[in-house]
Formats: C-alpha cells, structure tokens, sequence
C-alpha cells in the first residue's frame, strides 16, 4: 500500500509538471523561465504545505479522511481547469506572451508522437544525461525526503507531526526557491544552474544525518536549505529540453524525461525503506542520494550548448519526408 501511494503521488506530481512546461511553452514567448518556476513550486509548495494537515487528519480521524480530502481537492481543480483554462492563445485570439506576429505561410513544426518522439529522443546524448538527472532529482525529493523524512525523524524521538511541519516549512521555501530559479534561467546558462542545484542539494543530503542527530536548529537549517532547492531544477531543466528538441516538442520529450523523475522516485522509496530495514538507520540511504546528486551534477556539465543545432534538427526531423 505504500509503495503503491509512492507511485502515484510521484506520477501525478511529474504529470502536473509535464503539463506545466506545455502550458507555459505555448502561452509564453518571454519570461518562460519565470512563469515556469512560479508553476512548478506552486504545485510543490502546495503538496508540502498540505502534509502537516494531513498528518493531522490522519492521526485524529483514520487514513481514509485524509483520502477523501484530497479527492475532493482534486475534483474541484478538475472543474476549474475543465471549464475555464483555453489549450492555446489562438483560442481566445491572442499571441503567446511576448510574441510577434509571424508570415501566415510558416508551416509550424510537426510535433513527434509520444513512442516516435521517444525513439528519437533517446538518440541523443543530452535526452539520456537530462533523464537520468532528473531520476536523481526524483529519488531525492519524493522518493527520499518526501517519503523517508518524517520516519527519520521518529527515529529520532521528533513526533510525527512536527517531523511533517518540517516538510511544510521546505514548501515556503521552495515556493521562494523554484521562482528564483525560473528567473535566473530566463538569465543564466541552465547547465550551470543544474551543476550548482545538485551540489547543493547532494551536499546537504551528506549534512542530513549530522542534523537528525544534533540540536533541533541544525535540522531546522536544512529544511530551509533543501526547501530552496526541492525543485529548482524544473525550470532550467525545460530550458535545456526545449532548446536541444525543439519548442513543439517540449511535451512528449519532457514527458518522458519526467517519466525517470517518477522512476527514481519509487525506487528511492523502496531502497531507502530497505535499508532502513536492514541496516537499522537511513545514514546510508542519505548518503548514496547526496552522492547520487554530486555525480548527476559532474554529467550536466558535460552537456552540449545544442540550441540552435537542437531546434532545427528538431524541425526537419518533424517534417514528413
């Protein structure tokens, strides 16, 4: 059962995010960094935020209560989306934000299919060294702290429900965190954005254990430090996808690059639970994730700057020969 839950708060979350860059992609011209990070730390902050309420809802009144919640949530956001978000700014006569208007004649790019799209991908090196960052990013965020946090605190003798306003307090700061990012990718190289996001977030994964056994503010420090980097990496991580494959195909590339977030996710969460198990503490699960994270930065850096060669290779591959 919560394995299974894993699986699919990891899954939805990369699916709002996968949708995020598509809706960002094709309502914004300028300012996509931004408005990128605003939505992907919107939708991060907003699951942290919850938790402690959760915890409450779940020690005061059983799991299902915490499940019917979040289902009513969920359903209200489906209404909202169904009748008032437009697919495109064509649909209500508009240009994308920051557009200028272009030749009527200009065919736009085809985009690939999701299983098409795949293949093609995965002929690039930059596809497979931004999916298996992203793995990382997964196994270190939901998979990891998201999941294995709070029972590393109980460990510890801090309560559960303190443990989870610790997740909560990585949720403001992620919010201030992840639109930061966006802003600095609209400005800076994204390769170097993602180097120093994962070196950080590797390093305070190695400092994790350190905090759990020391006074309360060491641990304090690194909620605050982890919630600025949580998801950081959306944004300049878009950035690097649409420039290397092309705008059009931002989706279904994206998709499948969130797929090994979902990926890295899950087994984060089963091997960290086994270690735990096994070896009695979660020292060791930490520490393979912050050196996970030093190794996904080293590989970043040895991405090519493909923007110009990656859009139009994008393009004519999309064309109908």
């Amino acid at each position: 059962m919560l394995y299974w839950g894993v699986l699919v708060g990891a899954g939805s979350g990369v699916t709002a995010l996968v949708l995020a860059a598509v809706v960002v992609n094709r309502w914004f011209e300028a300012r996509r960094g931004l408005v990128l990070g605003l939505l992907t730390a919107a939708n991060a902050t907003g699951q942290l935020v919850f938790l402690p309420f959760l915890a409450r809802l779940v020690t005061n009144h059983g799991w299902r209560s915490a499940v019917y919640f979040v289902a009513a949530i969920g359903g209200v956001v489906f209404l909202a989306v169904f009748f008032w978000l437009k697919d495109s700014p064509s649909d209500v006569g508009l240009l994308p934000y920051g557009a200028v208007p272009q030749d009527a004649s200009v065919v736009p790019p085809i985009p690939h299919r999701p299983l098409q799209g795949l293949a093609w991908a995965a002929k690039s090196r930059e596809f497979w060294i931004l999916a298996g960052s992203f793995f990382v990013c997964g196994a270190s965020t939901n998979g990891l702290i998201g999941t294995h946090l709070i029972p590393a605190c109980m460990d510890h003798g801090i309560p559960e429900v303190r443990a989870a306003g610790l997740l909560a307090v990585m949720g403001v700061f992620d919010l201030a965190g992840t639109t930061f990012s966006g802003w600095l990718t609209d400005r800076f190289n994204s390769r170097y954005l993602l180097f120093w996001y994962y070196v950080l977030r590797g390093l305070s994964l190695l400092f994790l254990p350190y905090a759990l056994s020391h006074p309360a503010s060491w641990l304090s420090l690194f909620a605050v430090f982890y919630g600025l980097d949580w998801v950081a990496t959306v944004p300049p991580t878009v950035r690097l996808t649409a420039n290397t494959f092309g705008k059009e195909n931002v989706g279904v590339v994206y998709g499948w690059i969130g797929a090994s977030h979902q990926l890295g996710a899950s087994l984060a969460a089963l091997t960290a639970g086994s270690i735990r198990t096994y070896l009695g503490d979660y020292r060791d699960a930490f520490w393979l994730s912050g050196g996970l994270c030093l190794i996904a930065a080293m590989l970043l850096l040895s991405t090519r700057n493909t923007a110009r060669h990656g859009h139009d290779l994008a393009t004519s591959a999309a064309q109908p020969a």
